[in-house]
């Protein structure tokens, strides 16, 4: 089957940090699906792998949001069957989803909504799972929408997580919805996506947050830079809030909201299928629910650019241009070369 994989962690800019390779077509065994791909897209994790991770030289298939067919079935399956069209972000322990056919545990698959194309799904699962665990798993968000007097600060609200949260936390809470975006065409994207306020996240938050009547918040969900946004988190957090982050932030003191009682929260949304832990399945069923509320309306799919079929030279742009950092939404690659 054909795939793109890196053989060693390479700037993008060389041609050979992303190589179009042919390997063995996988089996499926006990709780798998082996899934044709049809569309892919492309987050930051990918280019942290290919650039940190080194494979000795053995072809190492990136890739962990797609979206495709089940082609076959593991003895253990229950849930799927040949034929349907599944969406997941997949496990970060085993090869990824730039190939022609991979193998996925279907208890973090979900089905695919069926008013979306392949591409359009495949923009959304890893950053929906990331986005869903945080708010309302690490953060303790309650579902509802009746408004609350409560706000969500969303620290980069454009990117491929923000673009999510903004539509869960607007369509299923009743936080006011506060993101951050620095460009007009990111502040207006974040507004098109359900965001109450957004304001500049290089300039003085606190000040900000002030001028729109919002004071302190108790719930911070920080996508990316926590580090550099720390001293203004820990000013307008309000006590007993929470401080939610998803990023690999540099040093920065905790010691700053222990006079607030504030609580800090990962989220790695490849923590379940990476521990195989007990409600792994939660996956199966978050994904399920994503697929209904698109199907009914209430939230859509994040995908901005389609750069064509999967192929090393397209994944090497994409990877570039999430490296830029001024990505909106998400990027996508349907289908190989006929």
């Amino acid at each position: 089957m054909r795939a793109v994989a890196t053989l060693r962690p390479l700037p993008i800019a060389d041609e050979a940090a992303l190589q179009d390779v042919v390997l063995p077509e996988p089996r499926a065994e006990g709780h798998d699906l082996l899934v044709r791909v049809a569309a892919v897209s492309v987050n930051p994790v990918d280019t942290k792998i290919r650039t940190r991770a080194d494979p000795g030289g053995v072809a190492k298939v990136l890739g962990w949001d797609a979206a495709g067919t089940v082609e076959a079935v593991g003895p253990a399956c229950t849930l799927f069957r040949p034929g349907d069209a599944v969406f997941y972000a997949g496990a970060i322990d085993r090869q990824g989803s730039n190939s022609e056919l991979q193998l996925v545990d279907e208890r973090i698959v979900g089905p695919k909504p069926a008013s979306l194309s392949f591409a359009a799904a495949a923009a959304l699962p890893l950053t929906a799972i990331t986005a869903w665990e945080m708010l309302f798993v690490a953060l303790q968000v309650p579902r509802g929408e009746a408004a609350t007097g409560e706000a969500l600060l969303l620290i980069g609200g454009a990117g491929g997580v923000g673009s999510i949260a903004i539509q869960l936390a607007r369509q299923l809470t009743g936080l006011r919805v506060i993101a951050t975006a620095a460009r007009p065409e990111t502040r207006a994207w974040c507004l098109s996506l359900g965001a109450h306020d957004v304001v500049d996240h290089h300039g003085d938050l606190p000040a900000q947050l002030t001028a729109i009547g919002a004071g302190q918040v108790r719930t911070v969900f920080s996508t990316n830079n926590t580090d550099g946004h720390w001293p203004a988190i820990a000013t307008v957090l309000a006590p007993r809030g929470r401080v939610g982050l998803i990023d690999d932030p540099g040093p920065f003191d905790i010691a700053l909201i222990k006079r607030k009682s504030g609580s800090i929260h990962w989220e790695f949304m490849f923590t379940r299928p990476l521990f195989a832990t007990p409600d792994m399945a939660e996956q199966h069923r978050l994904l399920a629910e994503v697929s209904r509320l698109v199907d009914a309306g209430t939230i859509r799919t994040t995908l901005t650019e389609t750069l064509g079929p999967i192929t090393a030279a397209n994944l090497r742009r994409a990877h570039a241009l999430i490296e830029s950092g001024r990505t909106r939404g998400k990027i996508v690659l349907e289908g190989f070369p006929a």
